[in-house]
Order: structure tokens, then sequence, then C-alpha cells
């Protein structure tokens, strides 16, 4: 026997759990910090570009040749595409869980190349990106300049030169974006000035990749040299232009009179920007922003941290007057949730240990469980740190939970050798030696049972089979420990710390202790009260039976009204912005939007307000003049109170921007508070992703007018709240048409006309400059004033085969048309994206279930499907059910195999229901949902519940089987395990507690999680211990008559 083993070496279970702990500590330091374990599918991006095209083109000569390759990819989910008139195809392919992210890119790299050769020559010299990354930003890092004086461009040139390089290359940093762009040389192009020289852009361009360029022109004496050689020089020629007068100076053409015409004749040069699609601010300030993606599977954290860590050594050489800030960082809220179930977990300890005081009445034999803690918990850190997991909100959840668990097991020990001291008069050692003969095959049942709910959650495939994974894994380990403490340690401890019982002292003892007294004295007659019942209740089993049936069925009906959803909503101290004013606005409109946003922030939330940062011309999900974005960061979870939970502040804006009584009304723009999503990764808000999908018969319009309608049936619903598709309306499009024939008689090139338009309209990358030094870019285009509007086409002229300059006016025409700015495709199919968000109260279940219906009935030949989180939730709600059914079945044969009786475990198996009942009540009263928590919490509770049922069922029968009647020994085993029973319930409970009225960062995870355990297992202890007995008495004559009968 082991326990008899360390009982007489109690120095050698000191050593055993010395070593667990100092592995435990030593882990502690190695394992990285995260708010969930790695639960974001891999994400594969495609990236190709085509200049000039629009949304049209790009999708047939790009988009959907890519994507017809994607075929035979191992493990991949879904993919979606878009084709945007700026030219740019993305595509994105999401992979499952288990997929090497690193073999997945392998693979679609090599179907790219596979079809290169087939994508039209601009894009193939542009190059095909396949690169992994999340599509949600980790963090947004923002330097602005405090004063006020510089202009934008000077700070992304900062930006761009001196710090995006080097973060791209920091490890776990996927992908790196700058919100507008260092310097460039422009030259600006004036028309009529080209005309009167008979020029063209490109005789601009020929001349400046002529003039600006490089020579290499070796050295003088260099080797094989003369005998009489003296000496060896480097010799250096023209070399790259570094600044706007060099480039003035340009000769574009020289006349036989000597006269030269240069660049400065023709235009205007000066070093502007190399983009002008963005325009930013912090707080009002003059800024620009960089985001930063996660590589797929790297840890948010640590790479955080990094990014951190990098930024302020930077400090030193920001400008005068520059700062940084931060006005997206995800981890900021990871860190403040990790700490805070920190805290809960110690509060847990100090409630555990009160209880068992309370009980145990001398301090020695609480010392004896309260040493298990340190070293079990230390000891599944160490476990944690083998099977490569981190420290999460799920392990630290499943710890909280462990605690309770595992001073159960020392508690069952110390008290039943008090139990044999006291009533037997034996010694320490010898009690222990007798208790742990009594115990052992208890302690082991209640392990295997406990482990064995929480194994088959370890098989479960997708993000939520990860989340389950890592918490029972945490659990299971800290239940092995804690039983392989509970027999090495605890005997070994009880055996020299506890004393013996004198008789006499005893009662002089109890006088003084007047609490303990009283406490006992109340227990006692409790328990001869509970004695009382529970014969009354095994003479009239009837009654009983039908309560039994009608908890099963309510238990039932309220599981079934549950709203689903995937995680419950947080506030992660941060929300997003977005604006859409109507198609066609400029650049400016959006701007002045995103003033009045600031303002509102910085005046109406200055308490809650932390940074504010506004981007104009950039949207999550599309680009262009007339979109925006803020990122809003609010202040600590300790300095706002509960009306400044982020969801009340989003509620205060979407109204504030959308009433027109309300002086920060925005007139003809969307504007939409969102909340970003629970998980990094899984989409950009905390809604859903519903993807509207056309069949191969439908075209465009078609599946546009299923979307409208839909859309405008999901505004009436008043379960769906801020419904969106972005970037799919058509937007009027200047459309410039050629007459082929009446060009080529004009004698003019087409290649010429191409160029100048696009030189003109759309600007040209020539080459690069050096600027100290670093090098940039060079690019010319018109002058604005001649390309503001339509007529400013025939301003331009082109130059023919005998010298004239041909106005754009003898040859072409211009018409509006309406065109798509971006086209969007879901596995090959033409889609669009539709989000929106549940209303306030509502799951996210039901918002999906919702939005099904709409869709079926406007169905028209589309099919819809979800992605992202949505994607998750769907998969994880149908797989709940089979997780139930299977940890029954185990614990079912578990319980038969150590019980060698098929009707043991139906006795324990039938108490499941009872805890359910309470944790499905407790859930439906705080108004909380079914979701990934929830269904941890259930299977937490059908464990314990077995294992308050195995404690009492285990004496009935072994008394049972020594001879004692059916009912004495079963009011006899009640009685007996009633105190232990009570005991390590309130020990579990008081550690749950702390979870269940939480607060701060994380706090919502925290209620979900303990709400239904707390609930679960009061009803669990208080019913089963009626029950326990009822369904032994019941179920061993069901089985006796059928053995009689056999």
């Amino acid at each position: 026997m082991i326990a008899k083993f360390f009982i007489f070496r109690p120095i050698f279970a000191w050593v055993i759990s010395l070593i667990i702990m100092i592995s435990g500590v030593i882990s502690l330091y190695i394992l990285p910090v995260e708010q969930y374990p790695d639960i974001v599918p891999p994400q594969i991006n495609i990236n190709a570009s085509y200049s000039g095209a629009d949304a049209q083109t790009v999708e047939n000569s790009v988009t959907q040749i890519i994507e017809q390759q994607l075929t035979g990819l191992d493990g991949m989910l879904y993919f979606s595409s878009s084709s945007s008139s700026a030219g740019n195809s993305r595509i994105k392919i999401t992979f499952s869980q288990e997929v090497n992210a690193d073999i997945a890119q392998v693979q679609v790299q090599n179907k790219v190349n596979q079809i290169l050769s087939r994508l039209p020559e601009d894009v193939q010299r542009q190059g095909v990106r396949v690169f992994k990354s999340q599509s949600d930003f980790l963090m947004m890092a923002s330097v602005y300049d405090s004063t006020g004086l510089a202009d934008k461009t000077d700070i992304s040139d900062f930006l761009v030169s001196n710090l995006q390089d080097s973060i791209s290359r920091i490890e776990g940093v996927g992908d790196v974006q700058v919100f507008g762009g260092q310097y460039a040389m422009r030259i600006w192009l004036d028309p009529y000035k080209l005309e009167k020289y008979k020029l063209i852009p490109k005789d601009v361009e020929n001349a400046i990749n002529a003039q600006n360029s490089q020579a290499s022109a070796g050295r003088l004496g260099a080797m094989p040299t003369l005998d009489n050689q003296q000496f060896s020089v480097v010799v250096t020629a023209r070399s790259m232009f570094r600044n706007v007068g060099e480039f003035e100076n340009i000769v574009l053409k020289s006349n036989l009179d000597g006269s030269v015409v240069k660049i400065k004749d023709i235009a205007r040069v000066e070093i502007g920007a190399q983009s002008y699609s963005n325009v930013t601010a912090l707080n009002g300030f003059p800024a620009s922003g960089i985001s930063i993606q996660l590589a797929s599977g790297a840890n948010a954290v640590a790479t955080s941290n990094r990014v951190k860590e990098f930024l302020a050594q930077s400090e030193n050489m920001l400008p005068q007057g520059y700062k940084i800030a931060y006005p997206r960082d995800t981890t900021s809220f990871i860190e403040a949730s990790i700490n805070e179930v920190v805290k809960t977990l110690v509060e847990a300890i100090v409630l555990v240990i009160l209880v068992m005081f309370l009980f145990l009445k001398s301090f020695r034999a609480t010392l004896i469980p309260a040493i298990a803690v340190p070293v079990v918990l230390l000891g599944t850190f160490a476990i944690l740190n083998i099977f490569g997991y981190t420290i999460n909100t799920l392990t630290m959840f499943a710890l909280v939970l462990a605690i309770g668990l595992l001073v159960d097991d020392a508690i069952v020990v110390v008290e039943n050798v008090e139990r044999n001291m006291n009533e037997k008069g034996l010694n320490p050692k010898e009690a222990t030696i007798l208790s742990m003969q009594e115990v052992t095959s208890a302690l082991i049942g209640i392990t295997t049972v406990l482990s064995v709910v929480f194994l088959p959650m370890a098989f479960f495939s997708g993000s939520t089979g990860i989340i389950y994974r890592q918490f029972s894994i945490t659990i299971i380990s800290s239940m092995v420990l804690s039983v392989i403490v509970a027999l090495t340690l605890t005997p070994a401890l009880c055996s020299t710390i506890l004393k013996p019982h004198k008789k006499n002292e005893d009662k002089t003892q109890e006088k003084n202790s007047g609490f303990f007294f009283w406490f006992d004295t109340k227990f006692e007659n409790f328990t001869n009260k509970y004695k009382f019942w529970v014969e009354k209740l095994l003479y009239n089993q009837k009654k009983w039976i039908i309560f039994y049936v009608v908890i099963i069925i309510s238990s039932g009906y309220i599981f079934i009204k549950l709203p689903t959803s995937f995680l419950p909503e947080e506030d992660p101290g941060r929300l997003m912005i977005q604006c859409t004013l109507p198609v066609g606005a400029v650049a400016s409109g959006a701007v002045d939007v995103a003033a009045v946003i600031s303002d509102y922030f910085m005046i109406e939330e200055a308490d809650a307000l932390n940074t504010i940062f506004t981007i104009s011309g950039f949207s999550s999900r599309s680009s262009g003049q007339n979109v925006g974005t803020a990122y809003v960061s609010l202040k600590n979870w300790d300095l706002r109170d509960k009306s400044n939970h982020v969801d009340e502040i989003s509620k205060r804006a979407t109204k504030a921007f959308n009433d027109p009584n309300s002086k920060y009304f925005i007139r003809d723009a969307r504007v939409f508070a969102i909340n970003p999503s629970v998980i990094q990764g899984l989409g950009s808000s905390d809604g859903f992703e519903f993807q509207l999908l056309g069949s191969s018969n439908l075209t465009r319009e078609g599946l546009r007018e299923v979307k409208d309608k839909i859309i405008e049936e999901a505004n009436k619903n008043p379960n769906i709240n801020s419904i969106r598709a972005d970037g799919t309306e058509e937007s009027p499009q200047l459309k410039i048409s050629y007459d082929t024939n009446k060009a080529l008689s004009l004698g003019l090139d087409l290649k010429n006309i191409d160029n100048t338009l696009s030189a003109a309209w759309g600007g040209t990358y020539v080459n690069d400059y050096i600027d100290k030094t670093r090098i940039k870019r060079v690019y010319i285009q018109a002058d604005a004033p001649f390309r503001s509007s339509p007529e400013d086409l025939y301003k331009w002229k082109v130059r023919n085969s005998s010298g004239l300059m041909v106005p754009f006016s003898e040859f072409s025409s211009f018409s509006w048309v309406y065109a798509p700015e971006e086209l969007t495709r879901f596995n090959g199919f033409i889609s669009y994206e539709i989000q929106g968000s549940a209303a306030a109260g509502i799951s996210s279940g039901v918002a999906m279930n919702e939005m099904d219906k709409i869709a079926n009935e406007n169905a028209n030949g589309t099919m819809h499907t979800y992605s992202g989180a949505s994607y998750q939730e769907r998969l994880a709600s149908n797989q709940t059910l089979i997780l139930y059914g299977i940890s029954l079945l185990v614990i079912f044969l578990c319980l038969a195999a150590l019980y060698e009786s098929w009707s043991v475990p139906f006795s324990v198996l039938l108490v499941v229901p009872l805890g359910v009942f309470g944790a499905v009540l407790s859930i439906y009263f705080r108004e909380l949902s079914n979701d990934v928590y929830f269904q941890v919490a259930l299977l937490a509770v059908m464990g314990l519940a077995s294992k308050n049922a195995i404690l009492i069922v285990e004496f009935i029968n072994s008394a049972y089987k020594n001879g004692m009647p059916l009912i004495e020994a079963a009011i006899k085993g009640a009685k007996l395990r009633l105190r232990p029973i009570i005991m390590t319930s309130l020990a579990f409970i008081a550690g749950i507690i702390p979870l269940a009225i939480s607060s701060g960062a994380g706090a919502n995870s925290r209620i979900a999680i303990g709400t239904a355990i707390l609930g679960g297992t009061i009803s669990a202890t208080v019913l089963a211990i009626f029950f326990v007995p009822l369904f032994f008495v019941i179920i061993t004559k069901l089985f006796s008559k059928g053995v009689k009968n056999d």
C-alpha cells in the first residue's frame, strides 16, 4: 500500500513534493501569458496588384485565375477574396486549427507559382505576395507632434524611414502598415507648358531615367598596374540626385540655337508625400500611425512587449515635441484580465482555508490540506509547461476550480483520520494507516471520475476544441497531482502533525472555544434532523421520484430557452468608430467628420477617454476618400464606473452622431460604434460575419437586390444591430473611350495615349532619389488644377508621328457609368459580406438565427454561410451535446469498473441532472448565455455531483455488502458522509464565489463560468444528500429483483 510506505518515510514524501514545487516555480518564469490559447485558425493571404485596373478587370484577370487554382489544400476551411478599383486583389484563406501555418503557406505558394504565367504582365512584374498573418491589428502605435507644428507627412516620413523596417523585423510581427508614407519627389506637370514645347509625359520620364542615375567608374591605378604606379584612388562619377534643384534642372530638350528646356519650365517640383490617401490625427494633434499585425501562431503579449520595448528605446531619436502613444493595444486588456484571475485565485485559496478551519476546528488539521494547495498548483504549472501551453484565462480558471477540488482529497483523509482517533482512541500513526485503507479506493474513484469527465473535452476539433483542451488538461493534471499528494504527503503529515485525542482535555478545550462548540452543536442537530428526513424520504419514495422528474423536465426546458453565444462580450477598454460618406465624396469631407468624432470624445467623454486616433480614407473593410475610422482607447478599468462601460459609451456615441438634434450630428454619413472582436484575429468586430453567396447563374445585380432586401429587413428586426455591408455600393465612374481608327489615322501611338493618361491622372513612379541617407521615390503627375473635372481631359495633348500635338478631344470621349468600388467573392462564388451585431441583451446565437430566417425567406438562388468567429460559434454549438453524452458514458463505464457493479454507477449518474438544474437556473436568472464557458461549467458540475454521490454510495455499498439491511445501510452511510460532503462542497463553493462576483477587466468570462458552477454545486449538494440514498435503494432493489427473476 503506497500510503503506508510514506507514513513511515515522511521525509521521502516531502522530497517528492519539493521537487514538484521547484519545477513549478521554474515553469512559472518560462510560461508565456495570453488571453486565450491560440485558437485563431491559421490564415494565409495572397496579395497582387494590377496598376490602374478597375475592380471587374482585376476580378476577371487576377482573382478568379488564382481562386480556381485553390484546390487540394490540406485542412482549408474557406477562402474569401476582394478585387478593388484601386487595382488590388486580395485573397484570404482560412485553415483549420490543426494545420501548420508554414506548411499551408508553402502549399499556397506552390499553387500560385503554377499559374503565375497566366496573370497579366503588370501583375507579374509587381509580384504576387503570399504571407501568413492575422487580418486584425494586434496593436497600433502612433507618433504625434505635441507642439502641433509638424506636418503629417513629416511624421509619417520619420516613421517609415526610422521605425517601420525595424518593427517589421521584430519576432512575432506578421505585417506592418504605415498610415501615410515617406517623402517623395513630386513633379507636377502643366499640360499647356508641355504643349508649348511639344513634349509629352513620356519625354519627362525618359529624361529623368537618363539623368538621375548612378555610374560606377572603378578606380585609378587598379591592379594590374604599371611598375612605377604611385597611387590608387576610387573614381566617382554621376550619382542619384538629392534635392529639388537638381531635378528642376534636368534637361528635356536642347534646341539648335543652344537654348534648353528644363523640367522647371514645364512643371512644379517639390518634396511631397509618397501617398496622400490617409489623413491621420491623434487627440487632434497631427500624427501618423503604424498598425502591427500578429504573425499566425505568435504570442500576442510577448510580441507587443517587444514592440513597446523597441519604441521606448527609440524615443531618444524622436525629433523635439514628438511623442509615442498606443491608440489601440489589445494586450493591456489581456494582462489586466489575467491579473484579475490571479487575484481571484488568491481570494479562493484564503476562503477555502477558512472553511476548512471551521470544520476541522484545529489549526494542525487545517494546515495539512493547506500545504497540498501550493504543491498541486505549482505542479500543474510544470505540467502546462511540458505540454507547451500558456498561462491564459482558461488555464487560470481551471486552477481556481481545481483549488476547491484538490483540498477535497486532503480533507477526506484528514477528516477520516480525526474520526478514527476520536472514536477508536488510536494514535495518529495507527489512525492514519486505518483511514488510508478505508478511503484510498474512494480517493482514486473520485479522481478517476473527475478526470474522466474532463477527458472527452480534450479531443474536440475547431477553436472550441483548443479552449476545452487546455482547460481539461489543466484540471486533470491538478486532480492527478492532488491524488498523488493525498496518497503520499498527506498521510505522512497526518501521522506526524496531528496530535492524539485525550478525552479529558478535549472537553475543557471545547468549553473554551465557544464558537466551535456552538457550531458543532448546531451541526450535530442538523445531522440528526437530516437523518430523520432521509428516513422519511426512504419510506415515502413516490413523491420524491415525481419531484425528481419535474426537476429534469424543467432543466431541459430552461436549457433550450437559454440564448447561445461563443464567448461572453467583454469591456476591452477600446472601441472603433466607422463612418461612411456618400459614394464619390472627397477626402476633405471625411476629414471634417473625423474632426467632429474627435471633438465629441475629447469633450463629452473626457472622463473615460485615453486617446482617439482618427484615419480618414481607411476602414477595416474598404478604402477610399469617403470612409474613415477612429480608434478610441479608454482609461483603465479601475478609473471608469458602470456608466463608462464600453457598451454605454458606444451607445451614447452612436446616438450623438445619428440624432439630428445633437450638436455632433453628422449629416449624410453612416456612423457606427463597433466593439472590437472578443478574440484577437477572429474578425475585426464583435458581431457576426454573414456571407451571402450567389450561384453561377445569378448576376451581381440579382445578388445585390437580395442583399438590399436582407439588410432592409434586418434593420427592422429588434434583435439585430448596426447591420452593414461595407464597400459594396456602386459608385459613379468616368469611362474614357478611344476611337482607335481615328487615333491611328492621326498618326498617334496608342501606347503614348495610355502613358499620357496614366501619368497625368494616375501618377507614374519613375525611379528613386536619395534623401539624406535613404532611397525614396520620384513621381510625375498632373498638377491638381489639371485633373479636377472631366473636361480637364481635353487640356491634354499627345504628340503624333509628324511631331504635331493632337488634343484628346480629337479621338476620345468620356461617359459616366456605375460600377462597384470593390467586388467580393467567397469560396469562389460572387458574394457580399454583411456584418452586424446582436442588439443589447440579445446573444449572438439569436441574432444569427434571425439572419438565417431572413436569408431563407429571400433566398432566390442564393446561399449563405458564416465566417470568422461566427463560423467557430456554429461549430461549437453543434458539438456540445455529443460532448455531454460522451462524458456521462465514460463516467458510467469507469464507475462500473471501479465498483465491479452495473447498479452503483446508475445511482451515481442519476444525481447529475440535479447539478445541471442549478447551473441552468443560475445562468437563466443572471441573464447570461449558453457559451463555451457555460459548457465547461456544466461538465465541471457533472463531475462534482458525481463526486458527492460517490462519497455516500461508497459507504452505503460497503455496509450493505457487510450484511446490514438496505435501508439502514443507506441511512447510516448518508449520516456518516454528511460532514465531509458539506465540508468539501462548502470549500469548493468558497473557491468559486470570487469568480461569480468579480468585476474589472475580463469580468464577464469569470462571471459566466463562476455563476454556472456556483448554482450547480449548491443544487447538487443540497439535493444530492437526500436523493443519493434514495437512488441507491431503488436501484439496488430493481437489480436484485432482476437477478432473482433470472
